[in-house]
């Protein structure tokens, strides 16, 4: 398991790492903050977009196969975009180390489901959900570190080493455990989950900089919209979908998985804004933003941690609408900052939000995923990995077009116009907040499922 937990844990690193060094990339790169969250954006897209493909990729490689390719596609994007001399490039790099983490993520659980008896099978998948938490919350500290004292490229340079030693460990140790079956591949259906999910991604990436009325804007949306209609249809009617979409008619399920999806979009968008607004609108050093967020970053995975056992006490609908409320208090002291706000005040509005969007998050998804039997699981997982990824584009993207037209809304100098921009997109994580927390009334808890299911 080392290989796919250090692969695992350098992906995540990944995905949150980045947005302590936007401000340094834009002036590095000569790009403005519409183009650079792309870097964000466009890494969970291909995560988002691989992901689904797990199952069917794990049919016709071996596990060692599968992984050593991850790893050593995410080497070479780091080395592209450490290397890289434009914007245009290190984006490549970034888009193809998701192919990587896209591979290895969902590889990770379904692996240690296979390989570990059920009495330990807690243990375990709870030191993989500790990996997977505890990157987001060292990350923004590390990458702050690293920009005090080095170029923004060595925070490519340091993934390496990390999977390097995943790479040593995949080719020696790693066996397979997928039975090699080589099924059909639907490349129709392939093609449209990619068209479709990159074509809301782009609209919405897009209204940052041309305007929500503009025609690049309209056409990509009304493309990802008609063409995810016509990928929904297909995995409605296959035998063997890509992604089981029946699962939907569950309506425990779809509960659980929209309040997963809302819950992610809170955080994406919030931890997205953030350090910006330390950097530009506080003025913070790079290195002491990166300090700023450590306390809410490990808050975050301690919450996360013990949130799981609170479904097996009392369920999953009175951690989900606590964890929301406690959300809503911090969301709403972000709304409240100013240029001049303390750091002490912004520590403890971060720390407030990491307290509740855990909360919320694990019994949520344990919820969702309680409520299917068998095989239904894994494909269950399979869709709240994948809709995290494409939500969490997508809430960085409209966070930064928000972000951008507060930031056009009002005169000033720098930073005012910045925590204007910052209020802007708070308020649209608000607004998801308020809707997950109307939404999370609607959750029964464990005891109730029980004497249903009996």
């Amino acid at each position: 398991m080392v290989a796919m937990l250090l692969g695992a844990f350098v992906g995540m690193l990944s995905e949150t790492s980045l947005n302590i060094a936007l401000p340094k990339l834009i002036l590095s790169l000569h790009v403005n903050m519409a183009t650079i969250q792309w870097l964000v954006t466009g890494y969970m897209l291909v995560i988002g977009i691989i992901l689904p493909l797990s199952s069917l990729i794990s049919k016709w490689f071996t596990t060692r196969q599968i992984v050593v390719f991850g790893l050593s596609v995410f080497i070479i994007g780091a080395i592209i975009s450490a290397c890289a001399g434009s914007f245009p490039i290190v984006l490549a790099g970034r888009m193809i180390q998701g192919i990587g983490t896209g591979l290895i993520l969902p590889l990770m659980f379904a692996v240690a489901m296979q390989i570990f008896p059920p009495q330990k099978l807690g243990a375990v998948l709870g030191i993989c959900a500790l990996v997977i938490m505890f990157a987001p919350a060292i990350g923004p500290t590390l990458t702050g570190l690293i920009l005090a004292k080095l170029s923004w490229r060595w925070i490519f340079w340091f993934f390496i080493p990390f999977l390097a030693i995943a790479l040593v460990f995949a080719t020696t140790s790693l066996e397979n455990v997928n039975n090699i079956t080589k099924p059909h591949v639907d490349w129709l259906s392939i093609i449209e989950s990619a068209v479709g999910f990159s074509g809301l991604v782009i609209g919405a990436s897009l209204s940052s900089r041309d305007g929500w009325l503009s025609v690049p804007v309209i056409s990509a949306l009304v493309i990802g919209v008609v063409v995810l209609g016509f990928y929904v249809h297909r995995q409605l009617h296959l035998e063997e979908p890509i992604l089981n979409l029946r699962l939907f008619k569950t309506s425990a399920f779809t509960t659980g998985a929209l309040l997963v999806m809302l819950d992610f979009g809170i955080i994406l968008s919030a931890m997205y804004l953030l350090p910006n607004y330390l950097q530009n609108g506080l003025m913070v050093p790079v290195a002491l933003t990166g300090i700023i967020m450590l306390p809410g970053g490990i808050i975050n995975a301690v919450t996360s941690a013990l949130a799981g056992r609170l479904y097996d006490n009392i369920g999953a609908r009175k951690p989900a609408i606590i964890g929301f409320i406690i959300a809503l208090v911090g969301a709403i002291m972000f709304a409240c900052a100013s240029d001049h706000s303390s750091i002490a005040f912004i520590i403890a509005a971060h720390v407030i939000l990491m307290i509740g969007c855990p909360l919320a998050m694990s019994p949520s998804q344990t919820s969702a995923l309680n409520s299917l039997t068998g095989l239904d699981s894994a494909d269950g997982s399979t869709i709240l990995n994948t809709l995290q990824q494409i939500v969490g584009a997508l809430a960085t993207a409209l966070a930064t077009s928000f972000l951008e037209l507060g930031r056009a809304n009002i005169s000033g100098n720098g930073a005012v116009r910045f925590t204007n921009g910052f209020h802007y997109g708070i308020y649209f994580t608000i607004v998801l907040v308020i809707i997950a927390l109307i939404l999370s009334f609607r959750l029964q808890d464990r005891a109730k499922n029980t004497k249903d299911v009996n």
